[in-house]
């Protein structure tokens, strides 16, 4: 007789798949406001709580030593307006300063604040460096911390402030490390960009030109009919014209990159119309450190897949002008010492790889609308880069 546990055993199987399948609903909003400093105003007391929660009476703000220095009296007396306690994190500025040493000094400064994991959503007030580093910390931080972005420059408002990605610099790559961990809303105020100087506004008009190129002709022409205006007046509107155009301007490009990035934000199609400009601009911007910012390394690219597409014959001699001339006019670079031939190439080939073997290259077909290639040739590259060359020696 078999032992009576044994016969109520299952026949002996090796093998079991269990089918795991969830779905995660992801919303944040992006707002574009204004006086967000004003005491009066609650947006920023409440940023990221959601509706008929009570304000929370304690926040962990991490920000920049520059914003700290033109902005931290007004963000001090704001949060105490509304009896808010804040523990500060003041970061250091700059790509130079994006890498992981960053991010472990914004986890040990919410272990310190004993941040409670989901009603003290961290804020970030600074530029595009410091938001990545604030959203890739949260991303890790108890497996997920919601946080609010206030970008403070154009680039932050356009760009790097709206997206769903957070990375940091790592053994001399670009953004090589990092997650997806959207903000739970991001809150925009052109008033920040007064106090910017001219090279950065100049930078964050290189990812709205980006826009403008490959998604929207009719922003083309307003960044060539009143980009020097825009940029001279820093998107204050001091003029009846500049007003106007800032206010369009910003919302198409704002809107225009949500557009694209809503349906992708995973990046699961990794044929991305953004990516336009961020071909060779990564390997350019790392290995000029600290003497292009990003929006000038874009430039660049920009001007180089241009040339690409002026000669496969895909834009015309009047096209290629244009869009040189309006990057000149925002005050971008066209080309740089680093873009050597051996460089380009490399960075093509680390592009490929991290587009998953195919170049996947976005190639301007006119202003305003683009398409991708795999075939971009070595010679193609090195053609593209000795046209600048060429140019400054005639």
């Amino acid at each position: 007789m078999p032992h009576p546990s044994t016969s109520r055993l299952s026949p002996l199987r090796r093998d079991a798949v269990w089918d795991v399948r969830a779905r995660q609903t992801v919303a944040y909003e992006v707002v574009l406001t204004g006086d967000l400093l004003d005491p009066a105003h609650d947006s920023l007391a409440r940023a990221g709580i959601p509706a008929g929660t009570p304000t929370p009476t304690r926040r962990c703000v991490v920000t920049e030593q520059t914003i700290d220095d033109l902005y931290g009296d007004r963000l001090r007396a704001y949060f105490e307006a509304h009896g808010i306690d804040v523990h500060w994190l003041v970061l250091d500025s700059g790509e130079q300063n994006k890498g992981m040493e960053a991010v472990l000094r914004a986890v040990a400064a919410f272990d310190a604040f004993g941040i409670l994991r989901r009603q003290e959503p961290v804020i970030a007030v600074g530029g595009g460096v410091l938001t990545d580093i604030v959203g890739f910390a949260c991303g890790m931080f108890r497996r997920g911390l919601p946080h609010v972005k206030v970008p403070t420059t154009l680039m932050g408002l356009v760009d790097a402030g709206i997206g769903a990605k957070a990375g940091v610099n790592h053994a001399g790559g670009k953004n090589r490390i990092g997650c997806y961990h959207p903000p739970r809303a991001t809150l925009l105020d052109p008033a920040f960009l007064d106090t910017l100087p001219d090279r950065q506004i100049s930078n964050g008009l290189a990812e709205i030109l980006k826009i403008a190129l490959v998604l929207d002709a009719h922003l083309f022409d307003l960044l060539e009919e009143f980009g020097p205006l825009l940029r001279a007046e820093r998107f204050q509107g001091h003029t009846a014209d500049g007003e106007r155009a800032a206010d369009e301007v910003l919302r198409r490009a704002i809107g225009g990159m949500l557009a694209e990035l809503e349906p992708n934000l995973w990046e699961h199609e990794l044929e991305r119309a953004v990516d336009y400009g961020h071909t060779f601009s990564p390997a350019v911007e790392m290995h000029a450190l600290p003497a292009l910012l990003h929006g000038e390394a874009v430039a660049v690219d920009m001007a180089l897949t241009t040339v690409i597409s002026w000669r496969r014959g895909l834009l015309g001699t009047a096209q290629l002008d244009r869009v040189l001339a309006v990057m000149t006019s925002l005050g971008l670079p066209t080309s740089h010492a680093v873009c050597r031939a051996d460089l380009l190439t490399d960075a093509l080939a680390d592009t490929v790889r991290h587009r998953d073997g195919r170049q996947r290259m976005p190639l301007a077909t006119d202003i305003g609308s683009a398409h991708f290639v795999d075939d971009v040739t070595v010679d193609e590259v090195r053609g593209a880069a000795a046209h600048f060359h060429d140019s400054r020696n005639r």
